[in-house]
């Protein structure tokens, strides 16, 4: 499965219906500076492998830099946040246990081709997007770290 979500392109690796709910595995290609908001999942942990870039991630109250070859862990219960600080970033996105596909499925369209959607004049609605995290236990305390 392929989508185009908000400004990236989310490849879906291995969903819940193929590892009876234990695994995701999603393959993003994001941009420079596409990010998160700051939010917390309650009921999936979740991991990054840097492939190939530079992400910056907050996490609590601490910020760093990964790069290609990095893998980052994030436990559930705890906010975090992330943006591209390279001029693309690919990463596999892990969450443990399955269930994040079925939010970004929500939100998401079929991706035309495999590359980054194209740029939008009209920005996301954001009200939208936090309703269906939260019906997916993701709760989003916040704007992204760099604008707060």
């Amino acid at each position: 499965m392929r989508f185009w979500f908000l400004d990236y392109l989310m490849l879906v690796k291995t969903s819940g219906k193929q590892t009876d709910g234990a695994v995701t595995i999603i393959e993003h290609l994001r941009r420079e500076g596409s990010g998160t908001p700051l939010r917390m999942h309650t009921r999936e942990d979740e991991w990054f492998y840097i492939l190939d870039g530079k992400v910056q991630f907050w996490v609590a109250d601490g910020t760093f830099e990964a790069s290609t070859g990095a893998f980052v862990y994030g436990p559930r219960g705890i906010p975090h946040a992330f943006r591209i600080a390279s001029p693309t970033a690919k990463f596999l996105l892990g969450e443990e246990p399955a269930g994040f596909e079925n939010f970004v499925c929500a939100l998401a369209q079929p991706a035309a081709t495999l590359t980054l959607p194209p740029l939008s004049d009209t920005p996301p609605d954001f009200e939208k997007v936090g309703r269906v995290a939260a019906e997916f236990g993701i709760e989003i305390p916040g704007p992204p770290p760099w604008m707060a």
